[in-house]
């Protein structure tokens, strides 16, 4: 069986690009946490936006899906589900929510992830929530031809409980060691997690709660104002190339889990970035318009309504809308496109 022991990273020599990458998000750590000791009323519309993001996205790479519509009114709790998919995505609504509201008392051991798990199939009539898989699974790929092939094995169900409890107890003594930086042995903690593959399903789902859940723990708290899953989502062949490449001779321990580190880093540290410039415009009680103006001054190419309703959190639909047919009267934007294929440019192109 695989040896999971953390320990061996402690005396790793890192690229400077990793080092890099971590320096960058410390800095931007403390930049964040002087913000969040001002507290602005405003901030709270960014942990609505993130967690409406947060749910579609996560789920969306999985292929499970609603309207924008229903969507929005399950994650505010306003409707029941109809469907399969709508019960997933509220289980992933409510894990969703406990992490961000108990993080601090949901320990990592196997015992709360499967819980999670649990929490994650409340809704669905299935009967897999909170048990490990009972079968082997297969992660698969499709190539030119369309035909699907296995692409890495996962360890057999047998081997799965001592797993998690392994990958548990060495990620908490290295954290409560200090040993080494928390950034680092977090993407191999969710690499390792996703190459266990512990569950029948939900694993990527339960891969993307664990993270949010691993940063907050160790201060890490960017997943509440802007959402990962939204940036994964977006960038999901990259997601899925570097964990692809950190498979190989994962089962013999000679895996090399540099390619998932370096993804992973680069995702949080965007999403930093992504905070300081919408926090700037939320600071600023600025018209509406001069807000959205603002806004998509900071795009290059091409934009959605929704994109800018993402960059100004604190306005409505309604305004967000007037503002961009202002300034599409004005020259300022470029419009393409009608109906739902609808986009903007900028005018200074």
């Amino acid at each position: 069986m695989r040896n999971f022991d953390y320990g061996d990273l402690v005396s790793r020599s890192w690229y400077s690009e990793i080092i890099g990458l971590v320096a960058q998000i410390h800095e931007y750590k403390g930049r964040q946490e002087l913000y969040l000791k001002q507290k602005p009323t405003e901030l709270d519309r960014l942990i609505e936006v993130a967690k409406v993001q947060s749910t579609e996205a996560s789920n969306e790479i999985e292929g499970i899906r609603t309207t924008n519509t229903r969507l929005l009114q399950l994650v505010r709790d306003k409707t029941t589900p109809r469907n399969r998919d709508e019960e997933e995505i509220m289980g992933y609504r409510d894990v969703l929510n406990t992490i961000h509201e108990n993080y601090e008392y949901i320990p990592v051991t196997s015992n709360y992830i499967l819980q999670l798990h649990r929490d994650l199939y409340k809704y669905s009539h299935k009967s897999i929530g909170g048990t490990f898989k009972n079968s082997q699974n297969y992660i698969s790929a499709t190539n030119a031809e369309g035909r699907e092939f296995v692409l890495f094995t996962p360890l057999a169900p047998y081997e799965t409980p001592a797993a998690i409890e392994a990958i548990c107890e060495s990620y908490n003594r290295i954290i409560e060691n200090q040993d080494i930086d928390a950034l680092l042995i977090i993407p191999v903690f969710i690499h390792d997690f996703l190459c266990i593959h512990p569950f029948s399903n939900g694993n990527g789902r339960m891969s993307r709660l664990l993270t949010t859940l691993l940063l907050y723990r160790s201060g890490y708290l960017i997943g509440r104002y802007i959402s990962l899953e939204s940036k994964i989502a977006k960038n999901k062949n990259l997601y899925y190339d570097a964990l692809e490449k950190c498979q190989k001779g994962w089962t013999e321990n000679k895996e090399d889990v540099t390619p998932f580190i370096k993804y992973l880093l680069q995702t949080i540290l965007a999403a930093y970035r992504d905070f300081e410039e919408r926090v700037s415009i939320v600071y600023e009680k600025l018209p509406a318009i001069e807000t959205v103006r603002r806004a998509v001054y900071n795009k290059i190419g091409k934009f959605t309504k929704s994109d800018v309703m993402e960059l100004c959190p604190t306005l409505s639909k309604a305004s967000v809308e007037n503002s961009i047919k202002e300034l599409v009267e004005q020259g300022l934007l470029l419009k393409h496109g009608s109906g739902r294929s609808t986009f903007y440019t900028r005018s200074d192109i």
